[in-house]
């Protein structure tokens, strides 16, 4: 019984609603779906901006859709993350307001993207990452636009994913530049969860037994040396849910041309997604460096 709800909490699909849309924000968009290497039909929005340049935003693992984190419905997890609701879109606004377009989508398991199992925190929805890229390189408006990635913690696990085991992210070329938020591992996120190993050690084995998910071990962290753009690494430097020598380790592994941010936020997780919807300066700077 253990197993199975330490196992629902990492890794079940359904919550994570799509709440609100680009409307709210009087932002021009269009409804887009699209499929991945392996048939996941993946749905998004297409936030219209410019066309020379394109955003692509992936978001974090399980509680988290497109448009953000929405507290109802949350339990345990309601407060744990951040005291309110955050909105991707805030940061969706002001990249459009910079001349970007964005492409926010859900990936598999999340919104309202198809359901195929269980949340893999990257490995799987590398594939999402992948998809998502090409579909903006073969769009009719957009086939000679600039794209950086804004990856934010399994968003960017399955970025750097895709990069160690996905050839094709070596074909785009127009791939400029990635923001990394806030890395983190499956392994250190249930111990910072602060449960006893014996729960933990129960819902990894219902994982591997019962959901043939194995989430244990390094995850994305050998593929860092992969990554082949420019890479700014954002992390809250009081952040209660990962451990600060993984996020300088993944950092340090990185090979292309990078920087770090630490934030001095709140000790909440979402004390730095909610900041980056607050803060365009640092965001669009790095962006403008590259895409273009």
């Amino acid at each position: 019984m253990f197993g199975k709800q330490i196992s629902d909490l990492m890794i079940k699909p359904g919550k994570s609603p799509v709440f609100e849309t680009p409307d709210k924000y009087s932002l021009s968009y269009e409804d887009v779906t699209f499929k991945t290497s392996d048939g996941v039909a993946l749905s998004g929005w297409l936030v219209k901006g410019g066309t020379d340049k394109v955003i692509i935003q992936s978001h974090f693992g399980v509680q988290c859709s497109r448009c953000g984190f929405t507290q109802e419905g949350k339990g345990m997890m309601k407060n744990a993350l951040w005291t309110s609701d955050i909105h991707f879109l805030d940061q969706a606004k002001y990249l459009v307001e910079a001349g970007y377009s964005v492409l926010m989508y859900d990936m598999r398991n999340h919104g309202n993207s198809e359901q195929t199992g269980w949340v893999s925190w990257g490995k799987d929805e590398r594939k999402d990452v992948v998809g998502a890229i090409k579909f903006i390189s073969e769009h009719k408006d957009y086939q000679n636009a600039s794209i950086g990635l804004l990856s934010i913690c399994m968003g960017q696990g399955a970025s750097v994913f895709a990069f160690g085991l996905e050839e094709e992210m070596k074909t785009f070329k127009n791939l400029k530049t990635m923001i990394s938020v806030q890395p983190l591992t499956y392994d250190y996120f249930v111990k910072a969860m602060g449960l006893p190993n014996f729960l933990i050690n129960s819902g990894n084995k219902y994982n591997k037994e019962k959901r043939a998910t194995d989430l244990t071990g390094d995850s994305f962290l050998p593929y860092a040396k992969d990554i082949s753009i420019p890479t700014l690494v954002i992390q809250n430097q009081n952040d209660p849910m990962t451990n600060m020598d993984m996020v300088k380790g993944f950092y340090n592994d990185i090979q292309s041309d990078k920087e770090i941010m630490w934030l001095d936020l709140a000790k909440k997780r979402g004390a730095a997604y909610a900041w980056l919807g607050e803060n365009a300066q640092p965001i669009v700077g790095w962006f403008d460096k590259y895409v273009k």
